[in-house]
Parts: C-alpha cells; structure tokens; sequence
C-alpha cells in the first residue's frame, strides 16, 4: 500500500495512493472507525492496512473522497518521526569518490524534526551556506518497538520505506569532525511522496536509485551497492537504543553527489534549481531551491 499526507485547510488528512486515485480516508470514512493519520497507520500496523484497504474497496467510484493526485499540496509522508538517525558513507561508489576510507561499523548521525519536508515543497538555501549538495537516500520506517533485535529478524520490524533528499551543507558539515551542523538546516530532509507498506517494495537492498537535477541525471545507482544492508542497520542500530513506530532511518546516499566531482567542477544547489529523488517502487521527491527571506 502506499501511504500519503495532503494538506488540507492547513492540517495534514491521510490519503491512499490507488489505481483510481487518492482516496481521501476521513472522507471515505464518514464517521466509520479509520486510521486518521500516518502515525496512527504505522502505529496499528497490519489491522490499519486491512482496514484501509477495506475501505478504498468500498468507497464507490464517484464519491467525493476520490481525489487527483495533481491537486493535491503534499505533506511529509511521516509527520512526527521521534527519532531520524542517518547512516553516512552507506555505499561503496561514495566512500570511494569522496576518497574516504570504507567504514568497519555503520557511521551514524541524527537530524531532528525541524528538517522534515514535503514533496513539492519549495527548500530556502540557508544564507550560511554556499556549498549545499543533494544526497538521494531510502528511508526505513520502523513499525514496531525494537530493542536488540537480530538481523534476521530486523526487517520484521519494518514497517515500510520512502525516498529522502538529506541535504547537506559541505562548507559546515566539514567545519569540525562532527557533522551535524551541516546535516540540521530547516527542510533538509524532505520525505515522500509515497510511505509504501514493506510488502509491496520487498528486497529493499535491490531498487534502483537516481538524482536529477534540472533534468541533468546526477545520481544512478542501486541500495545493492549498500556496506551495511538494511537489516543489518536496523539490527546494528537497535543494539545501542530502542527504536519506535514512526522512527526513520536515511540509510546513506550513493555516488554522484557534487562533494565527489574534481574540485574545478562542482557546482552547488543554487535558487531555481529542482532536484528530484527517485528510487524504484518508492516514486519520485521533487523540490525547487529558493532564496532564503530576509
């Protein structure tokens, strides 16, 4: 299934990605017992999935509740995330154009909530920063409450995925040794479009992962180039805290990004540029860079 959040009257409303269209869940429901957001979907699980799938049968053809996908203003596909920790120098081609030495244990690091966003968001380029890069990444959304878990049994624990744009700002992630300055940027980690059920993406270690910007593709490459696979993340991950439903995890980005080109050649986000994420089965993220307001 894939999972959405729109915008309505200024409040996120749970829709449903279908062949007809997007069903609008309050509306569909009508007062029937439903899910009404996101968080209550990954937090119920596999009864709130049944359920929506129930309803989006039953919802006639010419209700209301069935809406055009190009009309909608999009919200984050996870909109209360407890936890976002980030996996860095994740993918083989990457470590290896940044001319850093292949990690032996995940490298983790952590964004907070002021950097989730949305498809179709317009992103302010800080004014603290002239080196903003792109970094097409897939996000694991955990599904159940998970402490010590086994790699066998980690992507149990999953509840599903999306792509995410986890911008960084070279100039202060490189500042000290510790990146996060560079990484915590409001909207630095726009999500979406889509949060697609587990059972519908399978392997997640074999989709095809691309950037383009203004149209020029950047990125191509496949999670199968992962050091650590995503359920060893999880695993690796569970060992040292306890992960909650809602909680993500951007498991590193692939090579491409501008930091890897000879220095002569990079060129950074500037305002007007659009970059868009795609990762197979997941969709396509899409976001205009803008000059930050005064």
């Amino acid at each position: 299934m894939k999972l959405l959040t729109f915008i309505r009257q200024g409040a996120p409303a749970l829709g449903v990605k279908t062949e007809r269209g997007i069903l609008d869940v309050a509306t569909a429901a009508a007062g029937r017992e439903a899910p009404a957001s996101v968080m209550e979907v990954i937090a119920q699980g596999a009864s709130a999935i049944a359920a929506l799938a129930d309803l989006a049968a039953a919802t006639p053809a010419d209700s209301s509740a069935w809406l055009r996908e190009d009309d909608l203003a999009f919200g984050p596909c996870v909109t209360e995330p407890k936890k976002i920790i980030c996996v860095g120098l994740n993918y083989r081609k990457h470590a290896e154009e940044t001319k850093a030495a292949i990690p032996e244990y995940p490298i983790l690091f952590n964004k907070f909530d002021n950097t989730i966003a949305a498809h179709g968001q317009d992103i302010a380029i800080p004014r603290t920063t002239d080196k903003l890069d792109y970094e097409a990444e897939l996000v694991i959304v955990i599904g159940k409450k998970t402490k010590y878990v086994s790699r066998e049994q980690a992507l149990d624990h999953v509840f599903g995925y999306c792509c995410a744009n986890d911008l960084s700002a070279r100039d202060l992630q490189l500042r000290t040794p510790q990146w996060m300055l560079g990484k915590i940027g409001d909207d630095f980690s726009p999500i979406g479009p889509y949060l697609v059920t587990a059972d519908e993406v399978g392997n997640p270690n074999d989709l095809a992962v691309k950037t383009y910007v203004n149209g020029e593709r950047r990125q191509n490459s496949n999670t199968s180039d992962m050091i650590f696979a995503c359920d060893e993340i999880v695993s690796y991950i569970s060992q040292h805290l306890t992960l909650l439903p809602g909680d993500i995890i951007l498991t590193g980005t692939p090579e491409g990004v501008v930091l890897g080109y000879p220095k002569e050649k990079r060129v950074y986000l500037k305002p007007g540029d659009v970059v868009t994420i795609e990762i197979e089965k997941l969709g396509s993220l899409t976001n205009r860079f803008v000059t930050e307001e005064a």
